[in-house]
């Protein structure tokens, strides 16, 4: 198949959709498709190199961080993909690469899937006072996005229910994004380097948060559970536009809390075999692609409970999913008591991930193309409020 992805993320940006996204090119590729990427520059200038076009684009930090809107200029690399003429189109994001990949499916007249990888419910207060509001602007956004799809892709269960409360006029099917396993099996000893490079004792145990320092994170209730558990290291890699108060907040209260701000990508696996346990209190994640990683890794996990992590963060398995921060600490404190323990519960988590591989992930994708497709071109006036699953 010839498969055109679009994000208005991509890399040298690092998030969980730039991280499926380059996933599924990779795997997808190797299995024998045409794959090309639709995406943003970095500046006004449009440009396209292996098979990746980026479209002039602006800054728009002032709206998310790091957020890019899509400038006039462009047309030309369109046209182009238009001619290539893809038997799919993928969309990533809702916003400024979403009309491109509208257009190039209707003039080739192919299916145009979308995966919804944020639930902005949770982010309401970016762009509203009022929560409430705020998810009647998201439900009929959502409801518009989804009205010019042939399908919606969910990453978990979770996010497909929400959809489906929605009301949103397509099918739904879940498709969990994977991850490169391979890559997170790094040597004890790595992790060990980095410990001394931050100057955290060698047999101290660390607590690890890889993620975006925002709000939505619950940031605090990680200063919660390093608080009551003592004679630890809370390690925190990542930054963003609550990094600032957290680590005041962190300094006030006289923790052991060690900052690496943001960590080039290629690096993450060590920063996970320099901990013990990686935690996380945030309920606003659609897949939460951090806590595959680090159980590929071997790290067990303890998190506020969240139904996107069903099936993933198993309790007494590989981890804990906890009701707060109290229930947190606790069962930190207790499986760092337990050395023996805490080794069955990594060596698990290790194993158990390979459920999540990217391969996975590709396959899956693949037969949902061929399906749209099929359906696109057998049984073009389906009914469009009927609910698919999968």
């Amino acid at each position: 198949m010839k498969i055109l992805l679009t994000s208005d993320w991509y890399i040298p940006a690092v998030n969980g959709v730039v991280t499926s996204l380059l996933a599924l090119r990779r795997q997808l590729t190797r299995q024998g498709h045409e794959v090309r990427v639709l995406t943003l520059s970095g500046s006004l200038h449009s440009h396209q190199e292996e098979g990746v076009y980026a479209l002039g684009s602006v800054d728009a930090g002032m709206i998310y961080p790091g957020a890019r809107l899509r400038a006039p200029e462009g047309d030309a690399l369109i046209r182009e993909l238009i001619a290539w003429g893809p038997d799919i189109v993928h969309s990533q994001c809702e916003f400024s690469t979403f009309a491109p990949a509208r257009r190039i499916a209707k003039a080739c007249g192919v299916p145009l899937v979308h995966t919804y990888h944020t639930v902005y419910e949770d982010y309401t207060h970016y762009f509203s006072p009022s929560r409430r509001w705020g998810r009647t602007l998201v439900r009929g956004f959502t409801r518009s996005i989804a009205a010019r799809c042939d399908a919606l892709f969910a990453p978990t269960r979770k996010v497909q229910n929400l959809l489906l409360g929605y009301e949103v006029p397509c099918p739904v099917y879940t498709l969990p994004t994977g991850i490169d396993l391979a890559r997170f099996r790094v040597d004890r000893r790595e992790g060990l380097w980095l410990r001394d490079t931050l100057g955290i004792p060698q047999n101290r145990p660390v607590l690890l948060f890889l993620g975006r320092l925002a709000r939505e994170k619950n940031l605090d209730a990680l200063l919660e559970v390093a608080a009551a558990v003592p004679d630890t290291t809370l390690l925190v890699a990542g930054d963003g536009p609550d990094g600032a108060r957290f680590r005041a907040e962190a300094e006030s209260r006289g923790l052991d809390v060690v900052f690496g701000g943001m960590v080039n990508p290629k690096d993450v696996p060590v920063w996970y075999a320099a901990a013990d346990v990686f935690l996380s209190a945030s309920t606003s994640e659609t897949q939460g692609l951090t806590y595959l990683e680090a159980l590929a890794a071997g790290l067990p996990v303890i998190c506020r409970a969240d139904p996107c992590l069903d099936g993933v963060v198993q309790n007494g398995v590989n981890g804990y999913q906890c009701p707060d921060a109290a229930a947190m600490a606790g069962r930190t404190a207790a499986m760092l008591a337990d050395p023996e323990a805490l080794g069955a519960m990594s060596r698990r988590a290790r194993a158990g991930a390979g459920a999540f591989s990217e391969e996975n992930f590709a396959r899956r994708a693949a037969a949902l193309y061929r399906q749209q497709i099929l359906l696109h071109g057998a049984a073009p006036v389906l009914e469009r409020s009927a609910v698919w699953t999968a």
